[in-house]
């Protein structure tokens, strides 16, 4: 329960899946440096590590992390 090292099944986009299959979404308050483990250094880049992630979006005018992430691969 302690271990730091979890692991998922990788879904759309990178996302963890649950077992059921169900996709887990970032909460809002999910920390910008946090994120960065996840996506890798350049996530977000000129914005500051401890923004939260519903104000990111706010600023991205991106409506979901998902959103986000697509317009990165283009």
């Amino acid at each position: 329960m302690g271990n730091n090292n979890r692991s998922c099944d990788v879904g759309l986009d990178f996302r963890c899946q649950d077992r059921d299959g169900e996709i887990r979404r970032k909460r809002g308050d999910t920390r910008v440096d946090t994120l960065r483990g996840i996506y890798g250094e350049n996530f977000a880049s000129g914005y500051r590590s401890d923004m939260k992630l519903e104000n990111l979006l706010d600023r991205e005018g991106a409506s979901s992390l998902s959103e986000l992430l697509g317009r990165r691969k283009r």
